[in-house]
């Protein structure tokens, strides 16, 4: 080789990195996080670190080639709508988030950056996607719910409190699936099969919560039925002792009500959802469009009951309905 063609050559790589330098650096993606929840729930936050452990396995780690900027509304609506918009305001790569009025904060603030849910009941109804195969937009994500679910909830009731002929379901209209038709449309339909009647509770804040519960206890009969939404879960530690207190048979959608002193649960393994999500949320760091991902039906569904609280209503509950449980707490 020439002494002038050499020295080119070390003169060009010498200068390569100046130019290249910003191929050479690690690119660095940013996603929003949208929490309809208090900073400090010790159980959503352990749901989230099964979400950052699963992106973590798949190649992305917060500080170093990710930046998860994180927003939590504690159930205020206001603050929900206010921290949707700075999120998209931040121009993220994708935002995650959970719950019916979380996802839609989000489109309503944005038709362009991608968003996947969790934990979403009827993401068709409310217009986040044009179907479940074909979401079409950059909306897609996971459900918590099919229509047989709350044929379930009541089955399970009915079998640990044969003597109910009510059933109060207790919700928030203002975040609730569809304002609430969505879940008090099946229930009215199942409630049928199962010779109760079914008896609407609306609530929005703490008081009603009580008032509500109060009122319904009134006459004998009566079972409880806790619809998930971001109220009722906010609350939760207080329906869950005025169940208690009124000596209602309960159930609820998540297992951790149950862990935290409720009757039994029956629902989605939420952490089992996030995972999911995270893998949604790498493939669209990739690539892959929104719409290119159908919305996933749940496949897991978790029974548990907390046999102490059966105890304290007096209820027994049979060995083969402990059987059936994923888990029971004594």
């Amino acid at each position: 080789m020439k002494r002038r063609e050499f020295m080119a050559l070390v003169g060009g790589a010498a200068l390569w990195p100046l130019p290249a330098r910003a191929q050479q650096e690690r690119t660095v993606r940013r996603i929003g996080v949208l929490m309809p929840f208090l900073p400090d729930d010790s159980e959503v936050k352990g749901e989230l670190a099964g979400f950052v452990e699963q992106l973590r396995s798949l190649g992305w780690t917060a500080g170093d080639n990710l930046e998860i900027d994180y927003r939590w509304s504690g159930g205020d609506s206001q603050r929900l709508q206010a921290y949707a918009k700075e999120l998209v305001d931040l121009k993220p790569d994708v935002i995650f988030t959970r719950s019916t009025p979380a996802t839609a904060a989000l489109v309503k603030n944005t038709r362009s950056i991608p968003i996947v849910f969790a934990v979403v009941s009827d993401p068709v109804g409310e217009g986040f996607v044009a179907s479940l195969a074909r979401p079409s937009g950059n909306v897609t994500g996971f459900t918590n719910a099919e229509d047989s679910l709350t044929g379930k909830w009541l089955e399970l009731l009915k079998q640990v409190a044969p003597a109910m002929n009510r059933v109060g379901f207790i919700f928030d209209p203002r975040v609730a699936p569809r304002g609430g038709a969505y879940y008090t449309n099946l229930i009215k339909t199942a409630a049928v099969s199962f010779g109760v009647t079914p008896v609407a509770m609306p609530v929005a804040e703490a008081s009603d919560i009580e008032r509500a519960i109060d009122d319904f206890s009134g006459r004998p009969g009566g079972g409880l039925l806790v619809l998930p939404d971001a109220t009722t879960n906010v609350h939760r530690a207080q329906i869950i002792a005025l169940a208690a207190r009124f000596r209602l048979p309960a159930i609820y959608a998540f297992h951790n009500l149950a862990d935290e002193g409720g009757l039994m649960s029956y629902g989605v393994d939420v952490v089992d959802l996030f995972r999911h999500a995270a893998n949604y949320v790498d493939r669209i760091l990739k690539g892959t469009k929104p719409a290119d991902l159908p919305v996933q039906l749940p496949e897991k569904f978790e029974l548990v009951i907390n046999l102490k609280t059966a105890t304290a209503l007096g209820l027994i509950i049979s060995n083969q309905m402990q059987l059936l449980a994923n888990r029971v707490i004594e």
